[in-house]
């Protein structure tokens, strides 16, 4: 017995930023934006949005996707560096507006890995027989954690929610992982106040220590080496060689960052999926929106064998080798996406930095 993906659903804020609109808040160009991230515009979460309602969104389309109902679920994770309060868990607000009144939920926080470290908790909790039906879902209001003074991060981040549905499967699904963390790092991107260590007051809002703070140079060099040493372990548990892989599923953290990766791996263009140029970076959320486009530009089939990888604060890191199993209908888009429609380039046409 394995455990698979049957359901996925994504949500989004309607509300676009683009990288003018950020040129009238900072000191900070188009060009330069998309020359060093690739990033184009961002989903920006308005007043009605936030971790829980993004989240919910998306779950309910994973389960309707699925044909599978609140009764069904088992168990409730939610990974999330942006929770709608610290207590109780987002997770549990979300069991409790879809109906699931038998199912057990938590948040996991494992920042933009979060997802990844989802599914293989996913997994062990379905091979090991205490669940038969999990709900994972990454969701994220970025835009209330980043410092809007900060040119170097906020053009980085963006809002939004994706979720995925898991059931056992005799065949195909979570094949290899690889899950670490070196806490070392963990200066190198971080909120440092809101914690036991600096209770909020009046000084730490003062000196916006309740913002993101990030060392870009080295979680550059950090992200680069684990989302590759991840990716070739869950690889080879899974006893697959980078020619074998349909799909690769990154962390949308930027696209230099993917395309350093996808050249260690030696993956071609139209094997890597990049969103990154309209949600930015979403954190945990990154991943299953990816997937969720992916599938509804019928870029998934059946028996496909797909990477998923993640890297992020911590520092942590999580990969998931994966055998697609699934029946897949592409759609419009209205299954799985939320607010308005925006106009995408191609993925290789993403890749192609200035």
């Amino acid at each position: 017995m394995s455990a698979t993906i049957v359901g996925w659903g994504m949500a989004v804020p309607e509300q676009i930023w683009t990288n003018a609109h950020l040129e009238s808040m900072v000191d900070t160009t188009d060009a330069w934006i998309v020359s060093r991230t690739g990033i184009r515009q961002r989903r920006i979460a308005d007043d009605g949005d936030t971790t829980f309602s993004l989240g919910l969104d998306a779950a309910t389309r994973a389960l309707a996707q699925a044909g599978l109902s609140a009764a069904d679920v088992d168990m409730v994770i939610v990974a999330t560096l942006t929770p709608e309060t610290p207590m109780p868990a987002t997770a549990n607000l979300i069991q409790d507006a879809i109906g699931a009144r038998s199912a057990g939920a938590f948040d996991l926080n494992a920042a933009c890995a979060g997802f990844t470290y989802g599914l293989e908790i996913g997994r062990a909790l379905i091979d090991a027989g205490s669940a038969q039906t999990v709900l994972v879902i990454g969701s994220e209001t970025m835009s209330r954690v980043v410092d809007w003074t900060d040119r170097s991060t906020c053009v980085l981040f963006g809002d939004g929610a994706g979720a995925v549905v898991m059931q056992g499967s005799a065949t195909g699904g979570i094949r290899g992982n690889s899950l670490g963390s070196d806490g070392s790092g963990a200066p190198l991107l971080h909120i440092p106040a809101g914690g036991s260590k600096l209770p909020a007051s009046m000084e730490t809002v003062r000196d916006r220590l309740h913002l993101l703070s990030m060392n870009g140079r080295a979680v550059y060099k950090f992200a680069v080496k684990a989302t590759v040493r991840a990716a070739a372990v869950a690889m080879a548990r899974a006893g697959w060689q980078p020619t074998d892989l349909d799909l690769f599923i990154p962390h949308q953290a930027n696209l230099r960052i993917i395309d350093a990766v996808a050249n260690e791996l030696r993956l071609p263009d139209e094997r890597v999926i990049v969103n990154a140029d309209v949600y930015g970076n979403t954190s945990s959320a990154s991943i299953p929106i990816a997937l969720c486009e992916a599938v509804d530009q019928g870029r998934v089939n059946q028996g496909d064998r797909l990477v998923l990888v993640g890297f992020g604060a911590g520092l942590s890191w999580a990969a998931v080798a994966v055998e697609w199993t699934a029946p897949v209908t592409p759609s419009d888009g209205s299954a799985s996406g939320a607010g308005a429609t925006v106009p995408r380039q191609s993925a290789s046409a993403a890749r192609r930095l200035p």
